[in-house]
C-alpha cells in the first residue's frame, strides 16, 4: 500500500430505477441504468491505472463480486447524511489513516482519465488544493494534502454556485484548477456520452 496517495471514489449502488434519477426523467429508468453502467465501467477502467491507493464508496451496501477488484480497490459504505457530510468523513478517515495526499471523484464523467487523476495528485506537491470544475457549476474531483472541514459544509449542493462556493473556502491557500468536465444528468449530456465513447473506441483501434 501507498500510504501517502489515496483516490476515493463515490458510487451509487446501479439499481434500476434509483440511479441518474434526473436523466430518467427524460429517457426511462431502463436508459438511465444502462448509462450509469456505462459511467461506472468507464471510471473503473481509469481509476484502477492511477498511481496511488484506491477505495471505492458504496452508497448502500458493499458488493463483492463487482468490477471493482479486491486486489486493487479497498471497499467501504458512505456515511449518512448529503453528499459534503458524507466526503467529509470519507476524507478525514482517509487523513486518520496516515495518507498525505487525498483525492474525491465520483461516476458521473465520461471525460475522466487516468492522466487527469494522476496530474490531480502531481499538482498536490505544490498546491494546497485541487479542484476539477463540471460543466454544471459543480466540481467532478477534488483533493487536498491536510483536512479542510470548510469546503463540506454551508454548501448549496447539485447547484450553479458548488465550485465558487469551494473555491472561495481555499482562501488564500495555493489551488490548481484540472480541465473542466461535463457531468452526465441530462438527455443533452448523452449525447456527449456517445460522443466521447466513440471517440475513445477509435483511439483504442488506432494504438
Amino acid at each position: 500500500m501507498n500510504k501517502k496517495r489515496l483516490l476515493i471514489v463515490f458510487m451509487r449502488n446501479p439499481v434500476l430505477g434509483k440511479t441518474k434519477t434526473r436523466l430518467a426523467n427524460d429517457v426511462g429508468d431502463r436508459m438511465a441504468y444502462e448509462v450509469y453502467v456505462k459511467l461506472l465501467e468507464h471510471t473503473h477502467r481509469v481509476a484502477k491505472y492511477a498511481i496511488c491507493d484506491k477505495i471505492v464508496y458504496y452508497s448502500d451496501k458493499i458488493i463483492h463480486n463487482d468490477i471493482w477488484e479486491k486486489e486493487l480497490f479497498m471497499k467501504a459504505v458512505q456515511s449518512k447524511g448529503d453528499i459534503g457530510m458524507r466526503m467529509e468523513a470519507a476524507f478525514a478517515k482517509a487523513f486518520s489513516d496516515g495518507y498525505q495526499s487525498v483525492v474525491v471523484t465520483g461516476t458521473d464523467i465520461f471525460g475522466l482519465t487516468t492522466g487527469i487523476i494522476n496530474m490531480a495528485f502531481y499538482k498536490l506537491k505544490s498546491n494546497d488544493f485541487v479542484i476539477g470544475p463540471a460543466k454544471d457549476g459543480g466540481y467532478y474531483l477534488l483533493g487536498m494534502n491536510k483536512m479542510n472541514y470548510d469546503l463540506f459544509r454551508n454548501k448549496k449542493w447539485s447547484s450553479e454556485i458548488v465550485y465558487g462556493q469551494t473555491i472561495k473556502n481555499f482562501g488564500r491557500s495555493k489551488y490548481y484548477s484540472l480541465p473542466e468536465l461535463t457531468d452526465l444528468d441530462t438527455l443533452d449530456d448523452v449525447g456527449y456520452l456517445i460522443d466521447m465513447e466513440s471517440l475513445y473506441n477509435k483511439t483504442i483501434q488506432n494504438g
